[in-house]
């Protein structure tokens, strides 16, 4: 009986930790969403699930006359997708040759990888602002993407280098004793088992860029370019600047690109992350 009370005990707890934790995500979600629909541009006086609802914010967004929100909404898919495409690229090469190739540098690259993924990229802002003036990217979304790119490599490298450590070597011995290249080797054979892993990259790379501000912020500087996150912060920052439902509206569909991207990742992003995380 001491037992059984004790388990009932312990679930309950977990259980009202759990409810908790959600409460705590979920209340200031469901205040964006209902200020959405508030009519009226103030928060002051929005409700969580307002009296009259009305769709005039969203409405007013994709108002191409009126706003810009479609094209800072496909700016930062465009640099989002770009930034993810070349992360993936660069790291699963980079990662490879650290977990599998034996060269002069090869600890000093892992350690100079360790330290710089301890600096935040906003530490460097002058550095990243000078160089993209004097290289001409200022302004562009080349320039923007490039600095995402260089800031996902030193981490995902890591993360993705210990998943490959758990691959047996065997594999990779045994094709090319087959006769298998290297660049065979890492398509067919290593890629194809590093899936959850890849996948866990390929989220955190998009997020990233998709949530930024202080970088895109610090690059862009015409309206048509901005994404959408500057693009918000300025549609309230400015002179007489008061459209915090409209804010809000923004805010909500910012969430759609990226929980389609994790729902789609799902099944890969568990086990690829907690893999990642056992050697390297």
């Amino acid at each position: 009986m001491n037992m059984k009370k004790n388990k009932i005990v312990r679930l309950t707890v977990s259980y009202l930790i759990i409810a908790f934790v959600v409460l705590i995500v979920i209340y200031p979600l469901l205040w964006v969403i209902g200020s959405s629909f508030n009519p009226g541009q103030s928060l002051s006086g929005s409700k969580m699930f307002p009296e009259n609802p009305t769709l005039d914010h969203y409405r007013f967004l994709f108002d191409m006359e009126e706003s810009n929100y479609v094209k800072w909404y496909l700016n930062s898919l465009k640099i989002s997708v770009m930034t993810m495409i070349l992360t993936v690229i660069t790291v699963s090469l980079t990662a490879y040759s650290f977990s599998r190739y034996r060269f002069v540098g090869r600890k000093n690259g892992l350690l100079t990888f360790l330290i710089l993924q301890m600096i935040p990229n906003f530490a460097a802002l002058i550095a990243i602002f000078v160089l993209a003036t004097r290289t001409g990217l200022i302004d562009t979304h080349l320039g923007l993407i490039l600095v995402y790119v260089g800031g996902q490599i030193p981490m995902n490298t890591w993360l993705m280098k210990g998943y490959l450590d758990t691959i047996p070597k065997e594999l990779d011995e045994s094709a090319r004793m087959d006769g298998a290249s290297h660049f065979r080797v890492f398509f067919q054979i290593i890629m194809p088992l590093a899936k959850p892993i890849v996948a866990v990259v390929a989220l955190f790379s998009f997020i990233a860029p998709f949530g930024d501000f202080i970088l895109a912020r610090i690059i862009l500087r015409t309206d048509e370019k901005f994404t959408m996150a500057v693009g918000l912060y300025e549609m309230v920052a400015k002179q007489f600047g008061n459209e915090f439902t409209k804010f809000a509206a923004g805010s909500v569909l910012i969430a759609i690109p990226i929980a389609i991207l994790f729902l789609f990742f799902q099944k890969y992003f568990v086990s690829g992350l907690t893999a990642g995380g056992t050697k390297g």
